[in-house]
């Protein structure tokens, strides 16, 4: 079994709280992603799991076993942990395959075994034909996966990846956000991956934790991230997401409820458990926003402040509201055209109801 859990962990450097209270439970062979700003504390939440640092509080398990807690510190070489690191920490004089065995020497395997592990996991990453090659001969996306066979190759039942596609161009991550899919399928490892960019987050992980000031802000699946903030905080952070005002918030049942939101009626989605409230904060996103003809019931006026081509649509800054000074922004399918200045009027489809006890924390 490899599940994780991480409670109450504290860590500090010097004066520098870094870490606070954080608790998370990780299913065996869960794929989670910690994403947040550069010096939320997540490398360091990392650097605790795979035990190159030793904790100020708290304890972490993996498959039961305390590896960190009061009294004990299990090295990171006896944790049964993979790392592949933003840098891929790859020996230069070293061939890919070389490389991929050196774990597995240090370890004592026989050399037989170790050639046909080795050959194993160079074919399932597609790096056969470069078992000669050294890491200096590959490309970046190589190089990658010349660590991830590493891993494949230990049979590490939690692997964890430190910000690993950071360094590659926008078309080697899509490739790369694939291998790592890939990898877990066929590895079935628990997969811990640190990240500043929420588009992998979301594409990768079954769940996601947002972490910010080194505190666990949300811990939940993409869509419910995406859906359903806890907090303002994780609203505005996920998916160019807006924060509003409303007012005069009435749950009509089935998770849903109807309040004024820039001046007009909308319909949202609710926690079941809402209950009726003169001001409410509302999450939306670009894509709850509508273009509507000028006249529609219940519309909301704006005026254009800005509008960029995006290939396929129209991305539009908006002010919007009775004094028209929320910024919004929507975006309009291709074809399309606005100029600076238009005035135009928007339908709100969609909006999320921020819990009270978020709102007010």
């Amino acid at each position: 079994m490899s599940d994780i859990a991480i409670d109450a962990l504290d860590k500090q450097f010097g004066q520098t709280q870094v870490l606070h209270q954080v608790s998370l439970a990780i299913a065996d062979g869960e794929f989670v992603a910690v994403l947040g700003p550069s010096g939320c504390g997540k490398t360091t939440l990392l650097r605790c799991l795979a035990g190159f640092e030793r904790l100020d509080g708290g304890r972490i398990a993996i498959g039961g076993e305390t590896v960190s807690g009061p009294g004990r510190h299990l090295p990171p070489e006896k944790r049964g942990i993979g790392v592949v690191f933003q840098n891929y920490a790859l020996w230069p004089h070293m061939s890919v395959a070389q490389n991929v065995a050196y774990g597995l020497k240090i370890a004592g395997l026989p050399k037989p075994d170790r050639d046909r592990r080795v050959a194993h996991v160079l074919d399932l990453v597609e790096l056969g034909p470069l078992a000669k090659r050294r890491p200096a001969d590959l490309s970046g996306g190589q190089r990658q996966r010349v660590a991830l066979a590493r891993c494949l190759a230990m049979e590490s039942r939690v692997v964890l990846l430190d910000e690993p596609l950071a360094n590659l161009d926008v078309h080697l991550r899509g490739t790369l956000e694939e291998e790592f899919a890939r990898f877990h399928a066929r590895s079935g490892a628990t997969m811990f991956y640190i990240t500043h960019d929420q588009a992998e987050a979301l594409a990768l992980a079954d769940r996601v934790a947002v972490m910010d000031r080194g505190r666990i802000l949300q811990f939940a699946p993409p869509q419910a991230l995406f859906r359903q903030p806890a907090s303002e905080a994780v609203a505005g952070f996920i998916g160019e997401g807006r924060v509003l005002d409303g007012e005069h918030l009435h749950p009509t049942g089935a998770g849903l409820a109807r309040a004024s939101v820039l001046g007009h009626p909308a319909r949202l989605r609710c926690a079941p458990d809402e209950r009726p409230r003169h001001r409410a904060r509302i999450s939306i996103h670009p894509g709850d926003l509508d273009l509507v003809p000028e006249g529609t019931d219940n519309a909301i006026t704006a005026h254009v402040t800005r509008a960029s081509f995006r290939g396929a649509y129209l991305r539009a800054e908006v002010m919007a509201g009775p004094a028209g000074d929320v910024p919004l922004s929507l975006n309009i399918a291709a074809p399309a055209s606005l100029g600076q200045g238009q005035r135009i009027s928007l339908a709100l489809r969609d909006g999320w109801v921020i819990p009270d006890t978020a709102a007010t924390s």
